[in-house]
């Protein structure tokens, strides 16, 4: 009988003990713990863009993103140009997500004759849990050429008068599943300035998206230059639309004061007013392509 209590002892610690080796995580389970996770905050805005600005967002790994991006002409231009629609202005844009963190990008427009490219990189991302981080950061990057013949032939032009530079720090928090707001601190530089004003201009962005269905939403985005800095016939550019996701497509319908649709041209250079009706009906359309299956985001 001694014996055969002795054995039972013994078979109740080795039992025991081999939950205590390999079933550590089922016994943590059964008292209700659990291992401390980071949860990370997720489709802050649908597409890489607010309207025309960017949004803190990149394509995923190993994604390619294609952008038309189409203005008609002015709301006030009346009905013998059919409100606008008779005119267009058209970027088409490409970019890809190199990793997790770092996306790159092209682009030609309708709007003298530009082409941009850009980087855009993940710094911050908004978290709780073991990494609490309250907001996503990120660091745009851009230059843009725009290639039109020189008006005056008379005088020296150069080739670097082409070119304008454009770095923007892009702060978003998503408060809600529906609400997400997000800051644009921007610098803006161009070798050559047309118009009266300075060759540094710098501006500050805030914009917006609000989820009325899962897949509809509002958004606004609005830019503002800081006084001295652009010339006085030049605007601050106000926005507002809705994005409409289709699956692989996504939908951006807007109205703009602002006609270019790259950062240096409607940021800077935008002429419309609303209270003059120079409203502009625009869209984005993108789609996105997996060139490489998308990996698990690596800290």
């Amino acid at each position: 009988m001694k014996k055969t209590h002795n054995t039972l002892w013994l078979l109740v610690v080795f039992l025991f003990s081999s939950n205590l080796l390999f079933g550590q995580e089922d016994l943590m389970d059964l008292f209700g713990e659990e291992e401390p996770t980071t949860d990370y905050a997720t489709a802050t805005f649908k597409t890489t863009r607010v309207v025309s600005g960017h949004s803190i967002e990149n394509p995923a790994n190993g994604v390619l993103l294609f952008t038309i991006s189409h203005h008609f002409g002015r709301l006030n231009q009346g009905a013998y140009d059919f409100f606008g629609l008779d005119q267009a202005t058209i970027r088409l844009g490409l970019e890809y997500g190199i990793n997790d963190r770092l996306s790159v990008g092209i682009g030609r427009s309708t709007y003298q004759k530009t082409f941009d490219g850009f980087l855009k990189v993940k710094l911050l991302r908004q978290s709780t849990g073991v990494r609490n981080m309250p907001l996503s950061v990120s660091l745009f990057s851009s230059s843009d050429l725009f290639s039109l013949k020189w008006q005056d032939t008379e005088r020296s032009n150069y080739f670097s008068s082409r070119l304008s530079f454009v770095n923007q720090l892009l702060i978003a928090r998503k408060f809600s599943e529906s609400f997400s707001v997000q800051l644009t601190p921007s610098y803006i530089h161009k070798n050559l300035v047309v118009e009266k004003g300075t060759n540094d201009n710098f501006a500050i962005g805030i914009s917006g998206r609000y989820k009325i269905t899962k897949r509809l939403s509002i958004n606004m985005e609005y830019f503002h230059n800081l006084p001295g800095y652009v010339a006085d016939n030049f605007e601050n550019p106000l926005a507002v639309g809705v994005d409409i996701e289709t699956g692989g497509h996504v939908f951006q319908l807007h109205f703009t004061n602002a006609q270019p649709m790259f950062e240096r041209a409607f940021i800077t250079e935008t002429m419309g007013k609303w209270d003059n009706g120079d409203i502009y009906f625009g869209f984005n359309i993108s789609r996105v392509f997996t060139i490489k299956k998308p990996k698990e985001f690596i800290e």
